[in-house]
């Protein structure tokens, strides 16, 4: 007989667990990567502001998880709270640890991809100062040996409002590295610093200056991340895009239908829902659609509820339900930001994770769920 537990919203009662297959080896086609929480150290001090205190062994056992289920491992992202609260110091150890526990699995190019940015210099006020920051980080994803994701950078962000500016900066970047690196186009709503990337808050313009630059490095670039969410412009881009440039979908409100039309993908998302992200694909790669959206479609509501708006707040759930599923053994990360999501949200996480099959051990989720209704006082 299921499990049930008292929700603010009233009785819930739990379905049967799911058991969800390990693939045979990564899918066919599309490349897929799963952008990674990192956790927190429970006995650390992660108060708001504070270095990043890190439990490094689970935050590489949860990687092994999401390579265990033929995923690749987008790293130092902003689902690992990079801009909120994962200092350079913790970044820098992240990707040099992530990188080498990789190796155990293959090549680390071909399994991890990790964020080079310019939030270590918040000073960085001129053109040649943003391109130094970059090319620090950039150094430090290289000698890795995973591939380098270029950023958006706020510091660029706030010191250009012109498209060639952008054009400059990138360009220059591009043409140093060692590997074709993926682009990053993270939207407002992730992150409202970002607002007028690319030169323009029209998006139209803004995807003129993007596509141009695109064009001219392609030899460079081996994909696109964009996460704007909005279906009918990633189509769009993507049709635009240089031959053998990839799309890798940031969207995580409308993942199926873009995967299924085409698009690669690189989802905070699919870190809280890897097993079933990955029997989806594996469907998709047999040709069976039907299998696809049956698996996928449940996913939707639970990831519309942990994107919910304000957008940039979605890694309070993804941890959550790392925490819930006993990948970690405290629901605590670093900058304090377990705080920034309401019981009744967290409560409504719980019972989508459960309708999509992603409770993968109940009786856990359950005594963890009330002893977080407990703390409330319920």
């Amino acid at each position: 007989m299921s499990a049930s537990i008292e929700l603010p919203a009233g009785t819930y009662r739990l379905r049967e667990p799911v058991s969800w297959p390990r693939p045979a080896g990564p899918p066919r086609g599309r490349v897929v990567y799963a952008a990674a929480h990192v956790v927190a150290d429970p006995l650390g001090d992660n108060t708001p502001g504070s270095p990043a205190a890190v439990d490094w062994e689970a935050t590489l056992r949860f990687r092994r998880h999401l390579w265990s289920y033929g995923l690749r491992v987008a790293d130092a992202m902003d689902t690992a709270q990079r801009n909120n609260g994962l200092d350079w110091a913790a970044t820098r150890e992240l990707i040099r640890l992530s990188a080498a526990e990789a190796r155990s699995f293959g090549d680390p190019a071909d399994l991890i991809a990790c964020g080079a940015g310019t939030d270590h210099v918040p000073g960085a006020r001129t053109p040649q100062a943003v391109e130094a920051a970059y090319r620090e980080q950039i150094r430090t994803v290289q000698e890795s040996g995973a591939t380098v994701i270029l950023m958006a950078s706020r510091q660029l962000a706030a010191i250009t409002h012109a498209p060639d500016d952008y054009h400059a900066v990138y360009g220059k970047l591009l043409a140093e590295v060692e590997r074709p690196a993926i682009l990053h186009w993270l939207g407002e709503m992730f992150d409202p610093q970002l607002a007028g990337y690319w030169g323009s808050r029209d998006i139209d313009t803004a995807t003129a200056s993007f596509l141009e630059l695109v064009h001219a490095n392609a030899a460079k670039i081996d994909g696109v991340k964009v996460s704007l969410l909005d279906e009918e412009h990633e189509v769009r881009l993507r049709a635009a895009l240089p031959e053998g440039v990839r799309l890798y979908t940031g969207d995580d409100f409308n993942y199926p239908s873009l995967i299924k039309s085409g698009s690669h993908a690189l989802l905070g998302i699919f870190d809280a829902i890897a097993p079933a992200a990955s029997a989806a694909l594996q469907a998709l790669d047999a040709g069976d659609t039907a299998e696809y959206d049956r698996v996928l479609d449940p996913t939707v509501a639970l990831s519309r509820r942990i994107f919910e708006a304000p957008t940039f707040h979605y890694k309070t759930g993804i941890v959550f339900l790392a925490w819930l599923n006993g990948h970690q053994d405290a629901f605590t990360m670093v900058n304090g930001a377990q705080s920034a999501r309401s019981l009744p949200h967290l409560a409504e996480v719980f019972r989508l994770a459960d309708q999509a099959g992603l409770l993968t051990d109940p009786e856990l989720a359950v005594h963890r769920m009330r002893a977080l209704l407990a703390v409330h006082g319920r």
